[in-house]
């Protein structure tokens, strides 16, 4: 398949340098858009196949990528040209993808798949496949599934919940239909923003934790106030950092968010009544910021 116009050919011999490996693919090439189809592609296309991800995935601190995983590939900004230099069989992209780009793509011979996000790990798995199907290579989706599936039974937690507040960037809360949600219900925590009515993306101020902790604090963004020194004094919570790249994307991502949320649960123990708390407590030191809600 080829459809370069002269102009643009000096655009692949600089991209390829990172791309296929060899001349001759079994499957269809593929082109990634979307950061999380990335990390899925990575592992379930065969040497060669993909071709490029998207320049998301080259940056360590978002990436859902291991930098050593995102350097084996060249990337792109996604641009019409930048893909057309590479003269992929199939670009894969998330349903935000601009409709123009899309129609342009498709009017010169490129099939366009697009991905939304998962709410579900079930969501997430039969993404794995699809993905898998659609490189021609559905043992490697199996393999990955199998792998995702291990991961979360390891990190299955007995006895009673303990109750979690992933607090993400800008200060927002997940809802109960994402990944992430699923995720924590799977390794043993209960939804603090459930409990009080939150909703997706809803703002939980520095204010209302100090005033109503939670029983762990899952930190997950950089805000002034989530690392304010009031958090330390809360008799009963426990802060854990987590990181913002295991929050968004599924695949092989789940696998390490589910050990990283094993891990904070481990280091819980029942207190008497059945409720859990951290092995260690600290103590409140008489600070009034932390009466009445207020903390200024």
């Amino acid at each position: 398949m080829k459809r370069l116009a002269p102009a643009l050919t000096f655009l692949l011999a600089a991209c390829a340098s990172g791309g296929a490996a060899g001349d001759e693919v079994a499957g269809p090439t593929v082109v990634s858009l979307n950061p999380c189809t990335d990390a899925i592609l990575a592992q379930v296309a065969a040497p060669g196949q993909l071709l490029a991800i998207s320049h998301y995935s080259k940056d360590p601190s978002s990436s859902s990528m291991e930098p050593e995983d995102a350097a084996r590939f060249a990337a792109t900004g996604g641009t019409v040209e930048e893909v057309l230099a590479l003269d992929p069989d199939v670009v894969v992209a998330s349903s935000f993808l601009a409709p123009a780009t899309r129609a342009t793509l498709e009017e010169l011979g490129v099939e366009v798949v697009t991905f939304g996000g998962t709410a579900t790990v079930e969501d997430s798995l039969a993404q794995v496949r699809e993905l898998a199907t659609l490189v021609g290579n559905e043992a490697a989706g199996e393999r990955l599934v199998a792998d995702i599936e291990a991961a979360l039974d390891e990190a299955a937690a007995d006895g009673p919940s303990v109750e979690a507040a992933l607090w993400q960037p800008g200060g927002i809360v997940p809802g109960e239909a994402s990944l992430v949600s699923d995720l924590l219900r799977r390794t043993g925590f209960a939804s603090y923003g459930a409990a009080r009515g939150m909703a997706q993306a809803d703002y939980l101020s520095l204010e209302q934790v100090v005033a109503d902790p939670p029983e762990v604090l899952l930190v997950a963004g950089s805000e002034r106030g989530q690392s304010h020194p009031a958090l330390d004094k809360l008799a009963g919570m426990r802060r854990e950092s987590f990181d913002t790249r295991l929050i968004y994307c599924g695949g092989p991502t789940i696998i390490r968010a589910a050990q990283r949320l094993a891990e904070i649960r481990k280091n819980m123990l029942p207190r008497e009544g059945g409720d859990l708390r951290p092995l260690v407590t600290r103590q409140i030191a008489g600070d009034p910021r932390l009466r009445g809600g207020s903390v200024k």
